[in-house]
């Protein structure tokens, strides 16, 4: 991880929070309670909040028998995962529950607990908070092997409409079932194309397994992907900061609900992915976005590789030449054999433009971004689209300029970025 592409604290907070963030959306960010409700009058997926304490009155006067066999008692201002009780089920004498760490609460040290937070005992400054019951998730099966009780949640960094990284945050038995990293939580680095785990940590340090066990954290397929992109876009779309961290849980029959968002997101982020963000921002930073598909899109296209670089390398090297015919999808579907040249030179592939508006390429959909590029030939505007083709038999997904290359012998060149996996036989 090159020590130029990470951000850093200040950076973070000059460059990026301070920059795009408004006041409103901070004060909706720091409390759990407007979060949600935000996200409710925008239909956007959220736990359901069955009561909100606002002084001792509320505490005294509800009925807490009847609250239901599963909840979460949290503080609306908590910091770090501080101050929450989850409940996973009743006693089995009914008069009390038993937190997903096997704890007897009673009404009793419910309601004591709730006065510690309307007290402020959780909240940044001990200022006077709320409290409120909300539903409890669970967690998915997809991860009942890899997280300790308490339910995981998927950390995603969105800006300008883009998700640019991910962490799925899996509970330990030293964090208590939380999935707070400072608390002892592992950080699993995700794939953004694939929605697949890659690399993780624990307390700051890289490691293959779960913790006392021999279960890769590698490979773990995160259910629904495309949904939990689109869910954390949408979010940052009405909450008022450009740059955010959205953090989602995966209902076991529900889907993904967002859980809380935070304008100034940690950075350990970076760790579990083994890559900096800083670079992933600049990236986006211009780019005209124009909704939330477009935006999972562009991450998709923009931040695929390191994981499907690595498969590409299982599958065995496969040796090309630096003529190749290869069969292009086009938008209907077909296979369609075209000449290119192989190009190591070039980092990006490009396709000539009659060529990708004969192949039906040229779609508004499959377009992801525009930009104008001045060189010596005069102002140009340069588009770059999804572009799908078999290579040697192997199915490659990537993004493409397009570029006039009528004049040109090949109306295809394929970029280095696509050649990971491929030794290039050149002419002797």
């Amino acid at each position: 991880m090159k020590i130029s592409s990470i951000l850093g604290l200040n950076a973070r907070t000059q460059l990026f929070a301070y920059k795009y963030n408004t006041s409103r959306g901070k004060k909706v960010a720091d409390s759990k309670l407007q979060t949600a409700r935000l996200l409710r009058r925008s239909e956007i997926p959220t736990p359901e909040i069955y009561k909100k304490f606002k002084n001792s009155k509320d505490v005294t006067e509800f009925k807490w028998e009847g609250l239901p066999d599963r909840f979460a008692l949290k503080p609306s201002r908590g910091l770090g995962g501080e101050g929450i009780i989850v409940v996973k089920k009743r006693s089995a004498d009914r008069f009390g529950w038993l937190t997903t760490q096997k704890e007897k609460v009673t009404v009793g040290d419910l309601k004591l607990h709730t006065i510690d937070i309307l007290e402020g005992a959780y909240s940044m400054g001990n200022e006077p908070d709320v409290a409120f019951v909300q539903e409890y998730v669970g967690r998915h099966k997809t991860f009942r092997k890899w997280a300790y009780r308490g339910t995981p949640d998927i950390r995603i960094i969105v800006f300008n409409k883009v998700p640019i990284m991910a962490m799925l945050r899996l509970p330990t038995k030293e964090s208590g079932g939380r999935a707070n990293l400072h608390q002892g939580a592992l950080g699993v680095g995700v794939d953004i194309a694939t929605g697949i785990t890659t690399k993780a940590i624990w307390h700051g340090e890289q490691i293959v397994f779960k913790p006392g066990t021999e279960r890769k954290l590698r490979g773990i397929k995160i259910p629904d992907w495309t949904s939990i992109l689109t869910t954390a876009v949408r979010t940052q779309m009405v909450s008022g900061l450009g740059y955010l961290g959205v953090d989602i849980v995966l209902h076991p029959d529900k889907g993904p609900m967002v859980l809380e968002i935070n304008a100034q997101p940690g950075l350990q982020i970076q760790l579990a992915n083994m890559e900096g963000i800083k670079k992933r921002l600049e990236r986006v930073e211009d780019l005209e976005v124009r909704d939330a598909e477009h935006g999972v899109m562009l991450g998709k296209a923009l931040f695929a590789g390191r994981f499907v670089d690595r498969v590409r390398m299982e599958e065995g090297v496969k040796t090309i030449q630096t003529s190749e015919v290869v069969k292009v999808v086009s938008g209907s579907g077909d296979k369609i054999e075209v000449i290119a040249k192989v190009d190591t030179g070039a980092w990006r592939t490009s396709i000539d433009k009659t060529l990708a508006r004969e192949l039906g390429l040229l779609i508004k959909g499959n377009i992801l971004w525009s930009k104008t590029v001045k060189s010596t030939m005069g102002s140009e505007k340069r588009r770059v689209i999804n572009l799908k083709y078999y290579l040697a038999g192997r199915k490659i997904n990537t993004i493409a300029s397009i570029a006039d290359r009528s004049k040109l012998k090949r109306l295809l060149i394929i970029g280095r970025r696509d050649l990971v996996g491929f030794l290039v036989k050149t002419e002797e």
